[in-house]
């Protein structure tokens, strides 16, 4: 498969299922609530693609069309920095500053030990 072809797959993919699981956790969400489906898509792909990571290079080093389809595609396509952008600067706009800072210490320092943590394991 073309690695062109397998990124588009695994992106549209990815966003769907970020999509999808927006629209499960809706519910939850509101306007001025915390961003509950960004955080649990960015976490997510952020503990899939470090775990995939580890993976190809461990056992697949030469399945870059699997690569690009899954880490490349799929995990870009399900986490989102523009939505995490602009739903930070509606919290700070709205005056939710503890849920902005909450949100971006959160996404950042759980992505990174996610990252460490499933880089290590596969």
């Amino acid at each position: 498969m073309n690695l062109w072809l397998a990124v588009f797959l695994g992106g549209g993919a990815g966003s769907v299922a970020r999509f999808a699981l927006s629209r499960i956790l809706m519910p939850v969400e509101g306007d001025g609530a915390f961003p509950w489906a960004t955080l649990a898509a960015n976490l997510l792909a952020t503990a899939l693609l470090a775990w995939l990571i580890q993976r190809f290079e461990v056992h697949l080093p030469h399945k870059e069309q699997w690569r690009a389809l899954l880490a490349v595609g799929f995990c870009g396509g399900f986490s989102t920095l523009s939505t995490f952008s602009y739903e930070n600067f509606r919290l700070l706009r709205d005056g939710s500053f503890v849920f902005a800072t909450l949100n971006i210490l959160v996404s950042v320092v759980a992505g990174i030990l996610l990252f460490h943590l499933f880089a290590r394991s596969a």
